[in-house]
């Protein structure tokens, strides 16, 4: 059906462009926050990535008028007691680069055997229609917490990540295996069903 959008809501870039390609056999325009300048973001004061994803989706879907959908996710170091988890994007202070936050999970991980450096990324997705009931899933990916960044794909802790059965960074193959793989393409194919029965039900038209 002609018309039909989503707002995915977050201003990351490299989120977005993942999501665009994981969502491309729905027939709609997908946007994002870049597309609605006058939208504030949300404080993100849930505890968990699913209150996270909630609090941002609700929040798009009233500003923008639209179908929205967020995700949540971040990585969880076992060796950390789970960190740097629903803080991931701000590991080492508000405004981090990811640079930054890989600099700051490499020392932390400084000793740490290579048998006991896993980890998984994990991210919830929520969506919701303005003023409707909001729907969560949730995706995991398992690997371990490479010595040094590898690679010079993806975004965030990408460098970072071994996948394990195949020893290579995220950020050392392709964009299309990585969807096939990742905790974020694990969460969006759950949520497709989910999407096309709300589009059904969404406005066609928002600010």
């Amino acid at each position: 059906m002609p018309g039909r959008r989503i707002v995915i809501a977050t201003r990351n870039c490299g989120k977005v462009n993942e999501i665009r390609g994981i969502l491309g056999n729905l027939d709609v325009e997908v946007l994002s926050l870049n597309d609605f300048p006058d939208i504030e973001s949300p404080d993100e004061t849930g505890s968990s990535f699913e209150e996270n994803a909630v609090i941002k989706a609700s929040h798009a879907a009233q500003a923008s008028g639209l179908l929205s959908v967020a995700d949540d996710s971040g990585l969880e170091v076992d060796a950390l007691g789970g960190l740097p988890g629903v803080r991931s994007a701000r590991f080492a202070g508000e405004g981090a680069s990811d640079e930054e936050n890989n600099r700051k999970l490499v020392g932390m991980m400084e000793g740490v055997p290579a048998d006991k450096r896993t980890a998984r990324f994990r991210c919830c997705i929520a969506a919701c229609v303005p003023d409707g009931p909001v729907e969560t899933v949730t995706g995991t990916c398992e690997g371990l917490i490479s010595f040094e960044p590898r690679g010079s794909g993806g975004f965030g802790y990408d460098p970072l990540f071994v996948i394990r059965e195949d020893g290579r960074t995220f950020a050392e193959i392709s964009v299309e295996r990585k969807n096939r793989l990742s905790h974020r393409g694990n969460a969006l194919r759950a949520i497709q069903p989910v999407l096309v029965r709300m589009l059904d039900m969404a406005p066609t038209a928002g600010g």
